[in-house]
């Protein structure tokens, strides 16, 4: 028995609306929100999302490697590649050098504070005198301890500019101010009194002048004249520039071997300080243009160690300033000197003083007490020799006999000043006295 399906009236028409519309639309129900289909899945809904949030996820991720790879370890995201050598830990030779000239700025600028607190205190006029040259030393030691963060940081226009200018200009300042002092030094040491205080700050401000005109004339003939970039200059040009340095320093060392002679010795260490920090920039100096000039040339590494050289000179000629001639100096200002009435006991060239003062004038009257004993030994010893006339006792013999004989007592000793009283000089007894 075979069962036929026919279909109802009106089926034909309502396939062929369903042809038509195609196979994947569907219309929407009326009651869901949205135009959400009937047939849709919630996990399918969910599964729209999870590739928009995984892209959003991925984004953020490759920017942040790409900022990290922009940025060297030890730096912040949002530091100027021009400061990366601040922070950078890969060179380390930029973070060491910085500490160690914010530490030289610190102890300058304290020094400089101390100076100035104690200013009022210095009674002393000739030590008084030098403390605007003990200023104008510590500022330009303050500012080689600046410059050499210009030598950290990545060149440019400005910086090259005034990298040129600066290096030659402080080291003009502080070198003129160790001739002024070896001046000073050599004055007090040959004839006891100093140069005035505007006389020697002033010396040194017109040695440092000739710098300054060097120094500007330099970079108007190279920048301005022949267009050239700041940072556009050879080493041994930077070194030829430098040459009226190199005579000042070689001018205080020539001046501070002479103040080691002299009459005056409580001067003569001052004079060391100076001839110490000399000698030792003096070598500082042979060994960077040595360096800077040959050196680094010789190992292929001219462009990468020629800032370190020039920035580790600076730090060690600003110690050199500081531990040498600086803290000495200031040391020696502000001590107050010793005064002049008080007596040094343990003096031995000086002549004893006595301790209690009398007038000359003034007439002590002594009392001497009698030795009885020695007058009695001096009168047996008279009559034995004087002897008996005829068995019977003579007379006392004619010779001129004292019976009182002269002797210094203990209170005699402590009036006369601790000094034993002579005879009187018209004693004629015994020669034993």
């Amino acid at each position: 028995m075979t069962l036929e399906l026919r279909p109802a009236a009106g089926g034909a028409s309502v396939q062929k609306e369903r042809e038509q519309e195609g196979p994947w639309e569907t219309k929407p129900v009326p009651g869901l929100h949205g135009g959400q289909s009937a047939n849709e899945h919630p996990a399918a809904r969910k599964m729209r999302t999870h590739p928009a949030l995984a892209f959003l996820l991925l984004f953020v991720i490759a920017s942040g490697a790409s900022e990290n790879a922009s940025t060297s370890r030890g730096c912040g995201l949002d530091l100027l590649p021009q400061y990366v050598s601040l922070c950078d830990l890969d060179t380390i030779w930029g973070i060491v050098v910085e500490a160690v000239a914010g530490a030289g700025a610190l102890i300058t600028l304290l020094l400089m504070l101390i100076l100035l607190v104690r200013l009022p205190f210095i009674k002393d006029k000739e030590k008084k005198d030098p403390v605007g040259l003990h200023f104008l030393f510590l500022l330009g030691t303050l500012g080689l301890f600046g410059l050499t963060f210009a030598f950290i940081i990545r060149e440019d226009e400005t910086i090259c500019a005034v990298r040129r200018f600066l290096w030659g200009v402080l080291f003009a300042l502080c070198f003129s101010c160790l001739l002024s002092q070896a001046w000073r030094v050599r004055r007090l040491v040959r004839h006891g009194k100093s140069p005035s205080g505007w006389q020697l700050a002033g010396a040194a401000l017109c040695l440092m002048l000739v710098q300054v005109i060097i120094a500007i004339e330099w970079l108007v003939l190279t920048v301005l004249r022949d267009a050239k970039p700041a940072c556009a200059y050879e080493p041994m040009d930077f070194v030829m520039a430098l040459i009226y340095d190199m005579v000042l320093l070689v001018a205080a060392l020539g001046l501070a071997l002479c103040t080691l002679c002299g009459k005056f010795r409580k001067w003569k260490q001052n004079g060391a300080c100076v001839l110490v920090t000399a000698f030792l920039s003096a070598l500082i100096w042979v060994a960077w243009m040595t360096m800077y000039l040959f050196g680094n040339a010789e190992l292929r590494q001219g462009d990468a160690w020629g800032d370190p050289t020039l920035a580790i000179t600076l730090v060690a000629s600003g110690w050199v300033f500081v531990i040498f001639h600086a803290i000495p100096e200031v040391h020696c200002t502000i001590l107050p000197a010793p005064q002049e009435n008080t007596p040094n006991y343990f003096d031995t060239s000086q002549p004893r003083m006595r301790e209690t003062a009398f007038e000359e004038d003034a007439q002590l009257q002594r009392t001497y007490m009698e030795n009885k004993a020695f007058s009695m030994d001096e009168h047996n010893a008279a009559l034995r020799t004087a002897g008996f006339r005829n068995g019977s006792l003579g007379n006392r013999p004619s010779a001129p006999f004292r019976s009182n004989v002269y002797q210094p007592t203990e209170m005699a000793v402590v009036l006369n000043g601790g000094t034993i009283p002579t005879a009187p000089p018209s004693y004629t007894g015994r020669h034993l006295w």
